[in-house]
């Protein structure tokens, strides 16, 4: 519909997840309205984030460091271990205060239709964390969807025979949603009323 450059950038826009043709038009024009310095800032940043972030060589959260800032707080308790599917999810556990210890991304959730099992995702990591770092308790907050529930059950029955705790979130979070959904006080209540697996 438009020619070159503008078209172009409406099609990558388009690609982005939540953002329709009809969003990525709007951004596109809004982007050809501002100053030239702010359009530049922008596109450094996009260059910057795919250059300097990386993920955490110990929980994979996302870092332009080594380890993450929550890794390297020592104030954090070493003991307890919240597994997540998504490092994004960190925030939102985050914003509920209530969790003081430390976290770990497993990447995604256990999915046989779509092909992602153990070995897809960061299981031998957790396992492997879990004894080097005496893990007394494990928190699973995969989301609440078949997927979540599969990955939880599997997470409680090959890391409870190493003796550690392992307990799900309380319910109260919708099934099949996802954390990025969640208000924090919903959040704060599972965290709080978990169980263990």
């Amino acid at each position: 519909m438009f020619e070159g450059p503008v078209q172009r950038l409406i099609d990558e826009l388009a690609r982005l997840p939540g953002i329709g043709r009809r969003s990525a038009q709007r951004l596109a024009f809004h982007l050809l309205a501002v100053d030239e310095a702010d359009a530049e800032r922008l596109a450094q940043s996009i260059i910057d984030l795919r250059r300097q972030v990386g993920t955490c060589r110990r929980c994979f959260n996302v870092t332009a460091n080594e380890e993450c800032s929550i890794c390297r707080d020592t104030r954090r308790d070493t003991r307890s271990l919240c597994v997540l599917e998504r490092a994004q999810d960190i925030v939102v556990v985050e914003r509920t205060q209530e969790f003081h210890g430390r976290y770990h991304v497993l990447g995604g959730a256990l999915s046989p239709i779509q092909g992602i099992g153990p070995g897809q995702l960061r299981f031998a990591e957790l396992k492997a964390r879990v004894v080097a770092e005496e893990i007394t308790e494990l928190i699973v907050a995969t989301n609440p969807s078949v997927e979540g529930d599969t990955t939880a059950l599997y997470i409680a029955r090959e890391l409870k025979p190493l003796g550690v705790k392992v307990t799900r979130l309380a319910m109260g979070l919708p099934v099949g949603g996802d954390l990025d959904y969640a208000d924090e006080l919903t959040l704060g209540r599972a965290l709080v009323g978990r169980s263990e697996m």
